[in-house]
């Protein structure tokens, strides 16, 4: 019997240059939220003071409740939660159908479509920002949460993702023998291509999630801090005054970051199951 033979199903362990390379990758990840959290739990002149504080303070609640307070983060948080939702279910939704059209589907100007949405990837969002707001004006979105929406609900990254997941992992042949037993096309999408996209979709959904949740430059100027603020445009308003109070922004700066941590230790298991998936299966 061959080694290669013996060795199947064995379990493989890393040796101690691997796990010391995971542990500093491991640390250097955690950072930047551990020191939100410290910074949080100190006072701003602790802060100013060198060497900064390497440990937890006291005032971390006090923080948390003065940052929850004075600029409505509860608001803040379920408009925030609603904007990154409904922007993941439409990326998700339409970059799906759309990639699958363009895998598997044969129609006249496929290449040449296909490359004017990739193309777009490469324009900086600040040259749309004037027309875009100048198109929410006249619609008297201005301050609304559906101005932030709608612009973002596909995109071109999602659509290119999708396909070239579906132009592997989806079989020609299964749509094939749907046609023949009469399948219609929004039929084919349910029961065939929704399941078979169902790992790449998980992990789209969730990167869409994180980047909407995150996004500041094009909320900043559709919203206000006063009326309809995600949580990025709220913190904004957090820590003014003649001195900035910097523990002040680190709490709201935890508490715009707690929401996201509760859903991938409830959720992560099936992430990186979905990512796992999709990784196979390309």
């Amino acid at each position: 019997m061959s080694k290669g033979a013996k060795g199947a199903g064995r379990q493989l362990h890393g040796g101690k240059i691997t796990y010391a390379v995971l542990t500093l990758f491991t640390i250097g990840s955690l950072f930047p939220l551990v020191w939100t959290a410290i910074a949080a739990s100190r006072t701003s002149t602790r802060l100013a003071e060198t060497p900064p504080p390497f440990w937890f303070g006291g005032n971390l609640f006090k923080n948390l409740d003065a940052a929850w307070n004075d600029v409505n983060m509860g608001a803040a948080l379920l408009n925030t939660t609603m904007v990154a939702g409904t922007i993941a279910a439409g990326t998700v939704l339409f970059s799906t159908i759309a990639g699958f059209a363009f895998a598997k589907l044969r129609f006249r100007f496929k290449n040449l479509l296909l490359m004017l949405t990739i193309g777009t990837m490469m324009v900086p969002p600040q040259l749309s920002v004037v027309p875009l707001y100048m198109a929410i004006a006249k619609l008297q979105w201005t301050d609304q949460l559906q101005a932030v929406i709608l612009p973002t609900l596909v995109s071109a990254f999602g659509v290119f993702f999708m396909r070239q997941y579906l132009t592997q992992a989806l079989p020609t042949e299964l749509i094939e023998a749907a046609r023949v037993d009469g399948a219609s096309s929004l039929r084919i999408i349910w029961h065939i291509v929704f399941p078979v996209a169902r790992p790449a979709m998980a992990v789209l959904g969730m990167l869409t999630f994180v980047q909407a949740w995150n996004d500041f430059f094009w909320p900043i100027i559709a919203l206000t801090q006063a009326g309809n603020p995600t949580v990025q445009v709220a913190l904004t308003g957090l820590g003014r005054g003649y001195t900035v109070d910097q523990s002040l922004i680190m709490a709201g700066a935890l508490l715009g970051t707690l929401p996201l941590l509760i859903a991938f230790v409830l959720f992560g298991k099936q992430i990186v199951g979905g990512i796992m998936q999709g990784a196979v299966k390309g």
